[in-house]
């Protein structure tokens, strides 16, 4: 009798940790945020602000929001951010939107290669952590649900079964 509870109960977490998996919470930031990745009127000071109220990470990824044909986003040394140096970037998506994933930390630099927009301010700087060690916000609080209904189902099934 006891060994067939403890078989249920294994049973059970196993279909639990299958079903509801556990993630570690990941951000998608939306560069420019409505205003998206455009020429702006007052310089690198959008994408500046825009930047500073936020918190990049590793496995993060950057949204810009363009017009194929228009714009493109194109991530640059930094001795090539502040000139606005369009040759040899590190990479260039041509067509929008376009979505980057921050797979090293350290310092990045995104820069629009056509005409003078980058020097119009259209340019991007950030700095990325190593990893994610913030409380998720409300936007990704599926992610700390799938982690905490895990545990509530195993308190379940011990209290059942017991």
């Amino acid at each position: 009798m006891a060994s067939s509870k403890i078989m249920m109960m294994v049973a059970v977490i196993a279909i639990v940790s299958v079903c509801v998996p556990s993630t570690v919470a990941q951000t998608s930031h939306t560069v420019g945020d409505t205003f998206g990745w455009n020429v702006t009127n007052d310089g690198s000071v959008t994408y500046t602000n825009w930047a500073a109220r936020q918190t990049f990470a590793v496995g993060d990824t950057l949204v810009f929001n363009f017009t194929t044909g228009f714009h493109d986003v194109a991530e640059v040394s930094q001795a090539a951010f502040g000139p606005c140096t369009i040759t040899n970037p590190i990479s260039n998506d041509p067509n929008g939107p376009a979505t980057i994933t921050l797979s090293t930390a350290g310092n990045h630099y995104y820069i629009c290669t056509f005409g003078r927009h980058c020097s119009l301010g259209q340019k991007l700087s950030i700095t990325v952590a190593a990893s994610n060690s913030t409380t998720p916000s409300p936007a990704n609080s599926a992610s700390s649900f799938s982690a905490v209904v895990p545990i509530t189902f195993l308190a379940a099934a011990l209290a059942f079964f017991h």
